[in-house]
């Protein structure tokens, strides 16, 4: 009877503990998300912290029942050991979820500098587990050096068979490095792939088409291809609009015209920038059939460009007709000769 009591009276602590551990954990869950605003630090802290608080309660648990127990020796030391393994696991899981969640945080105020991708997420996560792994063996008397050592000699069979996808880790860890790409950047990849960078993971880098698709594109590649980015070194960029004009027309009329409806719309248009200040210039110059001016204009990123250049062309249009200046068609003389080399008569 006396050996029963030893084992009840541990069980009823460690339940009694860890129900109040639970009941505590919501009511002060509950009173934090009242007064945190999001997304902040705190709400940052609180994701982070819900699923490990689990553990903590049963660790806590697990220490009052053993504080309570009059147990043998020899279960109050493997009790004691699964105490310290817990702990270890508690303290491991919850270090590596509050890492994981304020560089997100930190990414989202552009503390780092820039947006943080899913690859940098996952490499501090798994930096903070390798860590308490190692911890965890030594504290159950589990010599490192072995391991290692035939994780190094079965690594040669695994890269072997992996050379692909360690190929696009590799790369993937070069565009972090390097930065030629970054999450929320517009770019083009391989003359193909245009869009905005959503992530760049362990294996592939995902962009957002301005179709609303997602293309997966392998680091691999993405690493080795001539990429575009119109964002670097900022988003602002320059727009060139072309416009032919009659030989008739006044070259000075002209650039006053187009460089005034710049202008005006910079005030009305959205993406278009009133600095610098918009310019015209009769290049390319001559054409065959055409003065060809170039207007030069400044917009806030590459997507804005599409609506600008409606605008403008439509304002254009409206200003020339208005001032009388001609837009003319291109046109062609066709002489026709006879096998004497002789102009033929005309026929209607």
């Amino acid at each position: 009877m006396n050996a029963m009591w030893y084992l009840v009276w541990p069980a009823f602590a460690f339940a009694a503990t860890l129900l109040v551990a639970l009941v505590a954990r919501v009511a002060l869950e509950r009173v934090l998300r009242r007064r945190m605003r999001a997304p902040d630090s705190l709400a940052a802290f609180l994701k982070a912290i819900h699923t490990p608080s689990l553990l903590w309660g049963a660790v806590l648990a697990l220490y009052v029942a053993l504080e309570a127990s009059e147990l043998p020796r020899r279960l109050t030391a493997q009790l004691e050991l699964a105490f310290q393994v817990a702990l270890i696991l508690s303290v491991t899981l919850t270090a590596a979820s509050i890492v994981t969640a304020f560089i997100g945080l930190a990414s989202e105020r552009r503390a780092l500098g820039g947006p943080v991708t899913g690859l940098a997420q996952t490499a501090a996560r798994v930096t903070v587990i390798v860590v308490g792994v190692l911890v965890l063996l030594s504290v159950l008397g589990i010599h490192v050096t072995p391991i290692l050592t035939a994780l190094g000699v079965g690594g040669l069979a695994v890269a072997l068979a992996l050379q692909d996808s360690l190929a696009n880790l590799f790369a993937g860890m070069h565009l972090l490095a390097d930065q030629p790409i970054r999450v929320g950047d517009y770019v083009r990849i391989a003359d193909s792939i245009e869009g905005h960078v959503v992530d760049i993971g362990w294996r592939s880098t995902r962009v957002r088409m301005l179709q609303n698709t997602i293309v997966v594109v392998p680091n691999k590649r993405v690493a080795e291809s001539v990429v575009v980015n119109y964002d670097m070194p900022e988003p602002r960029m320059s727009l060139e609009i072309p416009v032919k004009v009659s030989y008739a027309s006044d070259p000075d009329t002209v650039e006053r015209v187009l460089v005034e409806e710049a202008g005006r719309a910079a005030a009305e248009v959205p993406g278009l920038l009133a600095e610098p200040t918009p310019f015209a210039r009769l290049i390319p110059g001559f054409g065959e059939s055409s003065l060809d001016f170039s207007l030069i204009c400044q917009v806030a990123s590459f997507v804005d460009q599409y609506v600008v250049q409606h605008e403008l062309r439509k304002r254009i249009l409206r200003r020339l007709r208005a001032e009388g200046i001609e837009m003319p068609y291109p046109t062609r003389v066709v002489e026709l000769r006879g096998s004497d080399g002789r102009p033929l008569p005309h026929q209607p």
